[in-house]
């Protein structure tokens, strides 16, 4: 009998669900904390802007960290993450708040190329797909931390108290990273250069990766503001729409994990192109709160099997000694569109409108059209 998927990636699963947690309570929090610092659109776009450059620097080490810490790599990054998201919510200071947010962003970064190329060892040591049902429990962790930040703050709490009780949850969740055989083999860059060279597989993978999360983070960073500010909605119902997203994307990804193995993965990268452009154009179109939830159930669908199907495809196209450090390549650059997108989508807000933002995430996810050919030839 096979050993069932969720006790083959427990680990990754729970780092994936972490980073969800913290990224849904930030999203749905994301108002508050507008508030509590006296900014407008482009200035919290701005303010956000530092956040990258710790993830970036903090992706660039990552394989390094792995290689040297080996199966205690993953567990440590995971407990980072979810105590650095403590510490946004405490100031309503322009310096002390970048430099929380950079410190989430460094963790993130981390714990992020170590999860995906740990899933990428497992999915070919056992031969079955791993990357949606992984992908699928960020969704659910996103979603369950934006639901409870909505009720803490129709219930009056600040976001030092929503904040910090949600990241002592996020801990709680990071213990059970810890697994005995969960080093990560193939971290470190040979001496040899022809099996140092990576080829063009994992920039191309990290291409489409990076235009799926711009997309998926726009849309679950801005989601709440969009409703709140252009729609009127209330803070209940901001909080809904990052939620409703990331539930859509959790069941769609939890799909995903029985559709991958029946269609092709380019056939399954493009249709989820198309659908995500009209949900997003949707949501820059909605008259009321309900059609821009419509739109980000349109958009989920379409953006929730884009990325990990990509990561799946540079793994598995990779050699086995490069494997590890190709998708750690590919999470590099796709979570450049994490990062940057939303502060990027922030800027584009504070000029012409939350509406214009979307209708840029709407052309951004079309790409993805042109890059998927180009993956199955680079494979």
């Amino acid at each position: 009998m096979r050993p069932n998927a969720l006790i083959i990636a427990r680990a990754p699963l729970c780092a994936f669900a972490v980073m969800g947690m913290m990224w849904g309570t930030f999203a749905a929090v994301l108002p508050d904390l507008k508030t509590m610092l006296g900014v407008d659109e482009a200035q919290l776009g701005l303010l956000l802007f530092l956040t990258p450059v710790t993830a970036v620097l903090a992706m660039l080490v990552a394989p390094a960290f792995g290689a040297a810490l080996g199966r205690y790599a993953l567990p440590l990054a995971t407990i980072m993450m979810a105590a650095s998201f403590a510490l946004p919510g405490q100031t309503a200071s322009m310096v002390l708040f970048p430099l929380a947010m950079m410190a989430c962003g460094a963790a993130t970064g981390l714990t992020d190329v170590l999860m995906n190329a740990r899933v990428a060892a497992l999915e070919n040591t056992h031969a079955r797909p791993l990357m949606n049902l992984c992908h699928a429990l960020y969704s659910l962790g996103y979603a369950a931390g934006a639901l409870t930040t909505g009720a803490l703050r129709a219930g009056g709490a600040d976001p030092a108290l929503v904040m910090g009780s949600l990241s002592v949850a996020a801990l709680v969740v990071a213990l059970f990273t810890w697994d005995a055989a969960g080093r990560i083999d193939g971290l470190r860059r040979p001496t040899d250069k022809a099996a140092a060279a990576l080829g063009t597989l994992p920039l191309i993978g990290g291409a489409i990766v990076l235009v799926a999360f711009m997309t998926e983070n726009a849309a679950e960073s801005w989601s709440a503001l969009h409703i709140e500010k252009t729609l009127g909605g209330s803070p209940a119902q901001g909080a809904l729409g990052p939620a409703t997203l990331a539930l859509t994307m959790a069941a769609s990804r939890l799909g995903g994990q029985v559709i991958i193995q029946r269609v092709a993965p380019i056939t399954l990268l493009q249709w989820g192109s198309v659908v995500a452009s009209i949900g997003a154009l949707i949501a820059a179109l909605a008259t009321s709160p309900a059609m821009a939830y419509a739109g980000f159930i349109i958009m989920g669908i379409g953006a929730s099997v884009i990325a990990p199907t990509a990561f799946s495809m540079v793994g598995a196209g990779a050699r086995p000694e490069a494997r590890a450090r190709a998708v750690a390549r590919a999470t590099l650059l796709g979570y450049f569109g994490y990062f940057f997108g939303p502060p990027l989508l922030g800027l584009i807000a504070g000029s012409f409108g939350l509406r214009a933002a979307f209708v840029v995430t709407a052309i951004g996810i079309s790409f993805v059209l042109v890059l998927a050919p180009m993956m199955r030839r680079a494979r």
